[in-house]
């Protein structure tokens, strides 16, 4: 039987410009909220932390935060 990546969780690594997937998925999930993020939808990243954020706002305080 073949595992499909319906509702496994990516392994990336953020960079500037974009992300590298290190380990197949369809999701990431945000470093703050917990929320499921699908790998179409993920905008917002921090390169030096290397975490997912789920929004803007999200982004913004966890950065400010640190």
């Amino acid at each position: 039987m073949l595992m499909s990546n319906n509702s496994r969780a990516a392994r990336l690594h953020y960079m500037a410009n974009g992300f590298r997937m290190l380990a197949s998925g369809d999701h990431v999930v945000c470093a703050v909220s917990g929320e499921r993020i699908p790998l179409d939808e993920l905008r917002y990243w921090s390169v030096a932390q290397q975490q997912p954020y789920a929004s803007a706002d999200i982004a913004t305080r966890a950065m400010t935060a640190a």
